[in-house]
């Protein structure tokens, strides 16, 4: 019998995934296993030390205080102590740690040094560009590349979700030689509810959303080019809705924003909060005019997979990472002046023929390369056989 190749997984908040990009992937991952001589142990964020066991993986809650931006860091390196004590009370000889982000670079080496012993090789997803993210002080920020320097120097193989990443990680860090291969996030295109649900309606009710509308969904944070999303459709008269569904934090980026576009005294503009109710999103998506995507900070984005399998027409800021997944399936403005307002303008006089287009062809996209048992499928090939 072919002993079981050991999977350590660390980096995201946990399973089961309610939300978030590595979460849905590592729950994706363990309940669509395919290989069954691998046993996964995955490292869950928590405030109390325990364990459990979720569709076979074996995980572990790690107890991390709440100590601001560096709680990750801390996370990640407890994670690895757990790890390392696992691996030696039980005996384990072959296996792989995957880390997800390269948060823990100046420390990776000394635990790498100890894995290496065991027989265990390092696997990294390194995300996408953390370090030019706007929400990080300078400092922060050169951290975050420096760290992602040593993550890539001393991990022995680099799975991206990204062809752009793995472009710039090749280049960038060519002197390292790194063994890097691409394997793509995931989604899945989900049916068509015909009539409206009565969470749904509620839901709109309660938001006061009498109106078609577009929808954006993401992070509020500059690089998603919230103020030019805003101030082309304030440059628009259709009697449209403009939808936020972000965690809005009325910051100095919300003051600043109010100030440059006075957003607050257009009514069709609605900043409605969070939804982690997938089902409900999910049916939010379905009944948009149009999803608009301003993510412009590489790396493929879940909510974009999310939005290419569930709306028929995505409006995507025009930039390599969002061409690389989308292709001809969506439509793309600039940052110039005039070019989303007259995008908006023009999907409003769509017939049904060219948004049943624009819809088949993005849900192709979704399932002809971006199915979560092809992804599955090509992490399971990196753990088993390497790059």
């Amino acid at each position: 019998m072919m002993n079981k190749k050991n999977v350590f997984i660390i980096g995201s908040k946990g399973i089961p995934a309610n939300y978030g990009g590595f979460e849905t992937f590592v729950d994706k991952l363990v309940s669509n296993q395919e290989n069954n001589n691998i046993q996964y142990f995955i490292s869950c964020l928590s405030t109390e030390e325990s364990a459990f066991e979720y569709k076979g993986a074996i995980c572990k809650n790690i107890a991390v205080p709440k100590i601001g931006s560096a709680r990750a860091v801390l996370y990640d390196i407890l994670s690895l102590k757990w790890i390392i004590n696992y691996i030696e009370r039980n005996n384990l000889k072959d296996g792989v740690v995957c880390i997800l982000a390269c948060r823990i670079g100046p420390f990776v080496n000394h635990y790498k040094k100890r894995l290496k012993q065991k027989g265990f090789k390092v696997v990294l997803n390194p995300d996408g560009h953390e370090w030019k993210r706007s929400k990080w002080p300078y400092l922060v920020k050169k951290y975050w590349k420096f760290s992602e320097k040593l993550m890539i120097k001393h991990s022995d193989y680099v799975v991206c979700d990204s062809k752009g990443i793995k472009s710039y990680i090749d280049n960038t860090y060519k002197k390292y030689n790194p063994k890097s291969t691409y394997v793509a996030y995931g989604a899945d295109v989900p049916k068509k509810v015909i009539e409206d649900s009565k969470k749904y309606r509620e839901w709109k009710i309660n938001k006061n959303i009498n109106n078609p509308y577009f929808l954006v969904v993401g992070r509020f944070v500059p690089e998603n080019n919230i103020e030019l999303i805003i101030k082309e459709f304030m440059r628009t008269n259709i009697p449209y809705d403009l939808i936020f569904v972000t965690n809005v934090e009325k910051n100095k980026f919300y003051s600043k924003l109010e100030s440059k576009t006075h957003f607050n005294v257009d009514e069709r503009i609605k900043f409605v909060g969070t939804v982690y109710d997938q089902e409900l999103l999910t049916e939010i998506r379905q009944n948009a005019v149009a999803y608009i995507h301003g993510h412009s900070v590489g790396g493929t984005n879940p909510s974009l997979l999310e939005a290419l399998g569930t709306t028929n027409v995505n409006l995507l800021f025009n930039v390599n990472f969002n061409k690389e997944v989308a292709e001809e399936s969506a439509l793309y403005f600039s940052s110039d002046k005039g070019s989303l307002s007259s995008l908006l303008v023009k999907v409003t006089q769509f017939n049904n023929e060219q948004i049943n287009e624009l819809g088949n062809n993005a849900k192709k996209v979704i399932k002809d390369r971006y199915a979560w048992n092809q992804i599955v499928e090509g992490y399971e090939k990196v753990f088993v056989d390497g790059v």
